[in-house]
């Protein structure tokens, strides 16, 4: 008897529901479809840890995800100068034809141009859903520089205008959120990157080609890729075989529990479409990015103010050094009045952090950004034939790098000099010492002494280690060269056969460069 009357009791609510959505109007029959919506993602969710059919599996995590994939309709203003673009009908015809939305005319009659109206697409998934607000997760490449923006829901919803906001955006590791004002959204579950391995089942959410509420499957390929973009920044890819095409960019790569374990961000093509190999970025660096994007508007990392490279990557180097290792980090440059200045010299190599062995530059990098500035680390270290320790506490990390130690600037050529020295002849290459207008007009910073090379013959050992014209050498193996005739002096005593690495300072920064005879004969 119980149970009929709970069972009535259910039919008169139900029946009260109807009546009172036929009657009270559309808004609570959305409220009534909302809540079977969520309670059906929260039941299919609940099963996936008990499916074993695969069919079964992807159908489960089709369900659970899409309610949370959105479509990212996205306009840009690219500036660009009336001497570089003719203000015409026909040209603003050609290009709205190929993609390039509403162009408007560059020439308002007030002397400004008003740019291009670029538009495209991305996607993005809702990771929190609270008090009226979302918060979509996307690449900064789909919504960083915005002007404005157009979110579709999974369920048709269009969320336009001011109930759309930028919170922040992150170039480094290429991450944006975005605030949207809506009710009856129902967040994504965040998965753990670190459990996958290669071979593991993942599925590929987005909008592709426009294709809104796509899904693909494939599996994990590979993991820690990085040097992908091509950039200095913090690329630590999941490389996957599940088809990612233009506009899957921001949606999210699931496992088979439906968590979301990666942020689908690039591709590797010739044709420009997908061709077998896709990146994503790991959900545990993205949730940390995303959390500070929410809460801040912007990500604070640690920094030590060094230029680094792997030791993998500068074997000959490492090895005159008296380093025996194959992992670690080599240390290339130490900037002024940053935390490492005064604590670590060029030449050192880092083996460890905080007693973690370290492999590469990568890893290093990726440790430093993930620590709050302030905190205090011990870095193992490889100096002068022996090891010891060093206490350093981190700083905050620049915005803009590049321009703070001032690399990257426009140098001319040494101007006249005093008189010019030959090196020795199986090197191939001339030298001056360094003075003030010259360094000056190269950009060099602080770099006041050292030898010029004025001239490298072709395919001669300065050539082929890549040595330039305008690159200043500092130093010879470990001894410092303040004038062209040190430098000779030094370069002299070079046994080539064994090779000598040079200290070089340019425009771009410093770096090693290891001169070897035999590197003629290759």
């Amino acid at each position: 008897m119980k149970l009929m009357r709970s069972g009535f009791g259910v039919a008169v609510l139900s029946l009260s529901a109807i009546a009172a959505g036929y009657f009270g109007g559309r808004p609570i029959l959305e409220r009534v479809e909302f809540a079977r919506a969520e309670a059906d993602v929260q039941s299919t969710r609940d099963q996936l840890s008990t499916v074993e059919d695969l069919s079964t599996v992807f159908r489960h995590i089709g369900k659970v995800v899409e309610p949370s994939v959105v479509q990212i309709k996205v306009h840009k203003t690219i500036k660009e100068s009336r001497s570089r673009i003719p203000d015409n009908d026909e040209l603003r015809r050609f290009l709205h034809e190929h993609g390039f939305g509403d162009v408007p005319n560059f020439d308002d009659g007030s002397g400004n141009d008003q740019g291009l109206d670029e538009t495209g697409t991305g996607s993005g998934v809702i990771m929190d859903a609270e008090n009226g607000h979302g918060y979509v997760l996307t690449n900064n490449h789909v919504a960083g520089d915005a002007s404005r923006m157009e979110i579709t829901l999974s369920d048709g919803r269009k969320i336009t205008g001011s109930d759309v906001k930028l919170l922040g955006a992150d170039p480094k590791s290429d991450l944006a959120v975005v605030q949207i004002n809506a009710d009856r959204l129902i967040p994504a579950k965040w998965g753990n990157s670190d459990d996958l391995e290669k071979g593991d089942w993942v599925m590929a959410f987005g909008s592709p080609f426009g294709y809104v509420g796509s899904m693909t499957h494939g599996i994990v390929s590979a993991l820690n890729r990085n040097e992908i973009l091509q950039t200095q920044d913090y690329e630590n890819f999941i490389q996957v075989d599940a088809p990612i095409n233009p506009g899957n960019s921001g949606g999210p790569l699931v496992n088979v529990h439906g968590e979301v374990i990666g942020i689908n961000t690039a591709i590797a093509t010739v044709s420009g479409g997908f061709q077998g190999i896709g990146f994503a970025i790991p959900s545990n660096q993205a949730k940390e990015v995303y959390t500070a994007l929410k809460s801040h508007g912007k990500v604070v990392r640690g920094w030590l103010g060094i230029s680094i490279k792997s030791v993998s990557d500068e074997p000959d180097v490492a090895k005159y050094l008296g380093y025996q290792g194959s992992g670690g980090v080599l240390v290339v440059e130490t900037f002024p009045n940053f935390p490492a200045s005064g604590k670590l010299h060029h030449g050192d190599i880092i083996t460890a952090i905080n007693g973690q062995p370290l492999t590469d530059v990568q890893q290093l990098r990726n440790t430093i950004a993930d620590m709050a500035p302030n905190t205090s680390i011990t870095l193992h270290v490889f100096r002068n034939q022996k090891e010891l320790d060093v206490q350093i506490t981190l700083g905050d990390q620049p915005e803009d790098i590049a321009a703070i130690l001032g690399h990257g600037e426009n140098g001319e050529n040494p101007g006249p000099a005093n008189e010019e020295a030959q090196s020795p002849a199986a090197l191939g290459m001339t030298l001056k010492t360094l003075d003030a207008q010259t360094a000056q007009s190269l950009g060099l910073g602080d770099v006041r002494s050292g030898a010029v090379i004025t001239g490298v013959e072709r395919n001669s050992v300065a050539a082929l280690a890549g040595l330039r014209e305008g690159d200043v050498i500092t130093e010879v193996g470990r001894t410092p060269v303040h004038n062209a005739a040190e430098a000779v002096d030094a370069l002299k005593k070079v046994d080539l056969s064994k090779g000598v690495p040079l200290y070089i300072a340019s425009k771009e920064g410093s770096q090693f460069v290891f001169l070897k005879s035999n590197e003629a004969q290759k």
